[in-house]
């Protein structure tokens, strides 16, 4: 004889049937979390639509993964109200967060985290820096340092300083990155990565020299010149200062030679 379910063991079925859906669902349908030149939350080729609240909230825990305390992220995320009111403010935002029942956060009655299976562009970034500054080599996946800057237009601190540590170690990278590609010969991705750091920072004097190195190791001397004209030029009208004599030894031995007298043919045949 078979007995009915109870309503529980029911209940029970119909959660482990969604589970196991959500989980299915969320290996067929990856998410994408896009932090640099805007936000950006996406499933395949769809935007998925969060209110600004929500957005901050999901930012801020892909900017520091792992497990958080709720009082933690609610007092980060809305510092000028009450503590009462901004665990409202976290529970709205939580409840928000499963657009289109896509699993974006996991969230306990303590803790909460972004779901580790979102792809977060600004880790992978993060990722390929400092693959470049361990390595040797320099991939095709560490393209992805010419990425744009950390969410733009957000002036939040916890954004604000994590925008300037991976600024600086973007640029370290890149600079790296275009000597070693010199170095193996790889002249145009050399000058790209340098293009990028110097287009990233004009006033950087290191990112300048990496690519007049690039310029002078491809025999390429007035386009070293060049660089340093540019770079000096721009030097003195934004801080009415003179480049370093590190620069200025880049490019000594090209002045040297380009004083040399060259040598007449008609003379050199009258002889």
């Amino acid at each position: 004889m078979v007995h009915p379910d109870t309503p529980r063991q029911r209940s029970a079925k119909r959660s482990g049937s969604s589970d196991r859906t959500n989980r299915t669902a969320g290996r067929r349908t990856p998410i994408r979390l896009q932090l640099h030149d805007n936000f950006e939350l996406r499933s395949d080729d769809r935007e998925l639509q969060l209110p600004l609240g929500t957005q901050r909230l999901v930012a801020f825990l892909a900017l520091h993964p792992g497990m958080l305390t709720r009082s933690f992220v609610a007092g980060s995320l809305w510092l000028d109200v009450p503590e009462e009111r901004a665990a409202a403010n976290l529970r709205s935002a939580l409840w928000r967060a499963r657009p289109s029942r896509l699993s974006v956060v996991v969230a306990t009655r303590t803790h909460v985290s972004l779901d580790a299976a979102v792809w977060v562009d600004h880790h992978h970034a993060v990722e390929a820096a400092h693959r470049v500054l361990e390595s040797n080599e320099v991939e095709d996946d560490d393209l992805r340092l010419r990425v744009g800057e950390l969410l733009p237009d957000w002036y939040d601190e916890w954004v604000t300083v994590e925008r300037e540590r991976f600024r600086l170690l973007r640029l370290h990278a890149l600079e790296v990155a275009c000597e070693r590609l010199a170095a193996r010969g790889r002249f145009g991705e050399a000058v790209e990565a340098g293009m990028t750091a110097v287009a990233a920072e004009p006033l950087r004097e290191s990112a300048h020299r990496a690519l007049v190195r690039v310029h002078l190791a491809a025999g390429n001397w007035w386009e070293a010149i060049h660089q340093y004209e540019s770079y000096k030029g721009l030097l003195e009208q934004q801080l009415d200062l003179p480049p370093s004599d590190e620069m200025e030894a880049l490019i000594r031995p090209i002045r040297k030679s380009a004083r040399r007298p060259a040598v007449s043919l008609g003379r050199a045949g009258g002889r």
